[in-house]
């Protein structure tokens, strides 16, 4: 006698496939720049925009990048946390598909930099934009699904308050 799978468990299924596909695409471009170009090498292919190679030993912005390396360990813990986190709660939503694409991005995002943080002891940084003396920080794949992510987490929550006052 079989049983059939739960719905919940296949959902969760297809999350985790998409987290490791961006955590597999993150990894492959990191290492391609990783060993393609020398550190802060920089490739121009838009007037505003190159590709490089940078380093973050901090979090966003480069925020604590400056320490002596115990953020390291505190961002690898919180990417941790935030990952198991993120699990707890795709288990418990399945049928919340645009709630739950939004934690799938930022769970493949996350990783990706925390296995750079374990592997490196930094994130890789290659995609930088400008323009004329200003410039945004270098960032990677793993930081494109957390921001797109954590868009999509407000226009959910944006979207269900709605739904719910119409209600």
């Amino acid at each position: 006698m079989t049983q059939a799978v739960p719905k919940a468990k296949g959902k969760l299924g297809g999350a985790l496939a998409l987290a490791l596909l961006i955590i597999v695409l993150d990894q492959i471009t990191k290492v391609y720049f990783n060993t393609a170009f020398s550190y802060g090498e920089r490739l121009n292919i838009l007037p505003f925009f190159d590709f490089t190679l940078l380093y973050n030993r901090g979090a966003a912005f480069s925020f604590l990048a400056s320490e002596e390396g115990w953020q390291r360990w505190l961002f690898t813990g919180l990417g941790l946390v935030a990952a198991a986190v993120i699990l707890w709660f795709l288990r418990r939503t399945p049928d919340q598909p645009r709630f739950r694409l939004a934690l799938t991005l930022i769970l493949g995002g996350a990783l990706g930099n925390v296995i750079d943080r374990v592997v490196y002891g930094h994130v890789v940084d290659f995609l930088l934009f400008y323009w004329d003396n200003w410039y945004y920080p270098a960032f990677n794949i793993a930081d494109v699904a957390i921001t797109c992510g954590a868009v999509l987490l407000v226009l959910d929550e944006l979207l269900r308050a709605r739904s719910q006052k119409k209600a």
